[in-house]
């Protein structure tokens, strides 16, 4: 996350810190997040981190918390059918359904047993294909209709280990060159400790046919070894052991939509397994960008659990 234009508050230690806060909040969702505990996180005072918090981010913590759970829930709705809304309300933090049901009916306008999340996602989609294509070019990222594969994608599960990664947020990603610029800002603090040549990421913890696009954050991000010092200009998180379900990718961007579109739509529903808890990744083969913005060589990995585990 980069706030430049508030020099008195956002200064980049004060951004680390607060990254440090969203990424507890979202690996934590089912848990109590009290204002002491997360703002002892970021290691403010209960009192300045409110007020610090709701600046850099735009809405106070508990605005935050109760957002991104609900657009949790709507993930869940749509990519684990099975899950009853009990399940779900409380792997995403309600402390009971119909807790859940009163945030969701004041938020989204109807109770989830009524939420007709495939509308609210083919409206959330349109948005993106305006934000992300030239006009008139939106039809290069229409839907792929389920159970159709013309590009024979196949997927392989792999199991990846700990990581620890160096990363810049961007907000608002699908908007002017924020990622091209957290891009050159990475590599310019990497070049310089030998690591630019390492694995680097893209993943976002948002669903942008759920999130609204201004709210969205997409993280730049590289892998580096745990004894690497990070400064206030970079921030740094792990990730833990995971599954995921792999997809190598050539090709324009609309192949990378089309590829989404499948494994959730497709692949997922009949592989037995579930989304796990955790941001799918975009893991680029050499460099970000490397041929250019109209063609990504990358596997594109979607953390996975089994039916059975926990959501």
């Amino acid at each position: 996350m980069r706030v430049p234009d508030l020099p008195n508050l956002a200064n980049l230690d004060y951004v680390d810190r607060v990254n440090r806060a969203i990424d507890h909040v979202l690996r934590n969702l089912a848990e109590p997040l009290v204002l002491e505990d997360v703002a002892r996180v970021a290691c403010f005072s209960p009192y300045h981190f409110h007020r610090i918090f709701r600046t850099l981010v735009g809405e106070t913590l508990a605005a935050f918390v109760k957002r991104v759970r609900l657009e949790r829930a709507v993930h869940q709705l749509s990519h684990r059918p099975g899950a009853t809304l009990t399940e779900i309300a409380l792997a995403c933090g309600f402390s009971s359904s119909s807790d859940f049901s009163r945030s969701f009916r004041a938020h989204y306008g109807v109770p989830p047993s009524l939420f007709d999340v495939e509308r609210f996602r083919a409206t959330r989609r349109e948005q993106l294909q305006r934000a992300a294509t030239p006009p008139g070019e939106e039809h290069r990222l229409q839907r792929l209709s389920p159970g159709a594969n013309p590009d024979g994608f196949a997927v392989v599960l792999r199991k990846l280990p700990a990581r620890r990664v160096a990363y810049i947020r961007v907000m608002k990603p699908y908007e002017g060159s924020g990622v091209l610029a957290a891009i050159a800002s990475l590599r310019a603090w990497a070049e310089p400790r030998g690591l630019a040549e390492g694995q680097w990421l893209g993943y976002q913890w948002d669903d942008p046919e759920i999130v609204p696009l201004e709210k969205c954050r997409y993280d730049v991000g590289l892998e580096i070894p745990e004894a690497v010092a990070v400064g206030e200009e970079i921030s740094a998180t792990r990730f833990p052991a995971m599954m995921v379900a792999e997809l190598e990718l050539a090709g324009p961007i609309e192949l990378e939509m089309r590829a989404i579109d499948w494994i959730y739509t497709t692949w997922l529903p009949h592989s037995g397994h579930a989304p796990a808890h955790q941001p799918a990744f975009e893991a680029w083969n050499g460099a970000p960008f490397a041929h250019g913005m109209e063609h990504f060589e990358l596997r594109m990995q979607l953390p996975v659990v089994g039916l059975d585990e926990p959501i």
